[in-house]
């Protein structure tokens, strides 16, 4: 599905003609393709004084080749090296005096960022700090970051990444993903890493090695890019779909070396089928991923009650009892990963949406609840899509599609491949520090937290 109007703007009469309407430009995105290095030049490394994170963060960098640089003493050079990231540990600012270090760092040289280049703020989750002034000043840090992640140009994204106490050895699976062009459309998010017993690949290219992973809905759209990414990975891959998409299914799990299971699964009786198949092919599971999901939208007013409980079932019930079913039969490994696609319809809610967004809502209550009953090493956490070019969103009026395309501060729809690559993020062994987390996949979509 190409985007017009982001086409017709990158070309030398469209961009002109934006330019003096004042029209939304969106840059054209970097993304990952196998064999890219971690960052395409080098990066800025800047702390405040006291930093607890920087030394890890320089020994990670180092480590994956990246070139590293700090800022000079004294005024910064009137022409600056270019940096293909900036990225500042805020840990040990603890009054708010020591807020000035962001302006430090950031003002002179956020001009010499690299076109898709990412800023990355680290900061203590403000529970974590000794005092009021302390937390005050650490909350602080996530209006900074999501005010400069909408201030950033040419498809550069920003993130703030909370390290708690004992857990920036943890950091590396998601430096590794917010750096590099996996997260081309992931911006102004707060990501939190705490303490766990991660594990470290055997390598950063094929982390899901010996995986095996679930994804419903995986005949096409977002489920099919991650049953895609997740066995690019490494991961052995069971694409489940309704019998209906029985084609399409076959040929996506051909496409990725996995397999083909038709299932309904907000039918009765299908947990009980999907743990049967896993006992009889793997007798494991490593990776669930709850991505099937269905829309019937009409206001409430107007709405049917099969298709409140339809969205419902499919949406939300499902993953509820597939859940269940797999971990009461022991087949959810330690270490294991369950991710919800929630959307964030489901956080900021979306007129003619009282079903969708009420279930998408609720699968945000589940990997919440479920992180904190899970053995440590396992966890749960949920992505929410913004307006991603799909089959579905491809069915909207074109006018109400072009405005949705255009509501986040890439001012651009977003890629299946770009869910299915946070998706893969979150199951590496290297993201066990990452629970309980919801991460919006939206161009920092301008309604919603």
């Amino acid at each position: 599905m190409g985007d017009r109007y982001a086409n017709f703007t990158r070309s030398g009469a469209g961009r002109a003609l934006a330019r003096r309407l004042g029209l939304p430009q969106p840059p054209r995105l970097h993304r990952y393709r196998p064999g890219d290095p971690l960052l395409p030049g080098p990066v800025l490394l800047g702390q405040a004084p006291g930093g607890r994170a920087v030394e890890e963060v320089a020994k990670m960098l180092t480590a994956a080749g990246v070139d590293l640089d700090e800022p000079a003493p004294g005024p910064p050079p009137d022409r600056p090296r270019l940096y293909a990231a900036l990225v500042f540990d805020a840990t040990g600012i603890t009054d708010l005096a020591g807020l000035d270090a962001l302006y430090d760092f950031f003002h002179p040289y956020l001009p010499s960022l690299y076109p898709n280049g990412r800023v990355l703020v680290l900061g203590t989750p403000p529970e974590d700090t000794a005092d009021p002034q302390a937390a005050a000043a650490q909350q602080g840090l996530e209006g900074f970051l999501r005010s400069l992640a909408k201030e950033l140009v040419r498809g550069a994204t920003g993130q703030l990444v909370q390290v708690a106490p004992r857990a920036a050895g943890n950091l590396e699976s998601t430096l590794r993903f917010l750096l590099s062009a996996r997260s081309a459309f992931v911006s102004g998010q707060v990501i939190r890493i705490s303490p766990a017993p991660v594990v470290t690949p055997g390598s950063w290219d094929r982390p899901l090695a010996g995986k095996v992973a679930v994804v419903t809905g995986a005949a096409g759209g977002i489920g099919a890019a991650t049953a895609t990414v997740l066995a690019r990975d490494g991961a052995q891959v069971v694409c489940v779909d309704l019998a209906a998409a029985g084609d399409a299914l076959a040929g996506v799990a051909n496409q990725v070396g996995g397999t083909a299971l038709q299932l309904d699964a907000a039918a009765a009786g299908a947990p009980q089928r999907l743990v049967a198949y896993l006992e009889g092919r793997y007798g494991k599971l490593d990776i669930l991923v709850h991505n099937a999901g269905i829309t019937r939208d009409r206001t409430l007013r107007r709405m049917d009650r099969d298709w409140w409980r339809r969205v419902l079932e499919v949406n939300l019930a499902a993953p509820v009892r597939l859940t269940e079913a797999v971990r009461d039969a022991g087949l959810l490994s330690a270490g294991g990963r369950v991710i919800g696609v929630s959307s964030v319809n489901g956080i900021a809610g979306n007129r003619g949406q009282t079903n969708y967004a009420t279930a998408k809502a609720g699968l945000i209550g589940l990997v919440r609840a479920l992180a904190d009953q899970l053995e440590p090493g396992t966890t749960a956490n949920a992505v929410a899509p913004g307006f991603i070019d799909t089959p579905m969103t491809a069915q909207m009026p074109r006018v109400a599609r072009e405005v949705a395309r255009r509501m986040n501060t890439l001012a651009q729809a977003g890629q299946p491949v770009d869910v299915a690559e946070t998706i893969a993020w979150l199951a590496s062994p290297g993201s066990a520090g990452i629970n309980g987390q919801v991460v919006r996949v939206c161009g920092q979509h301008l309604v919603g937290a």
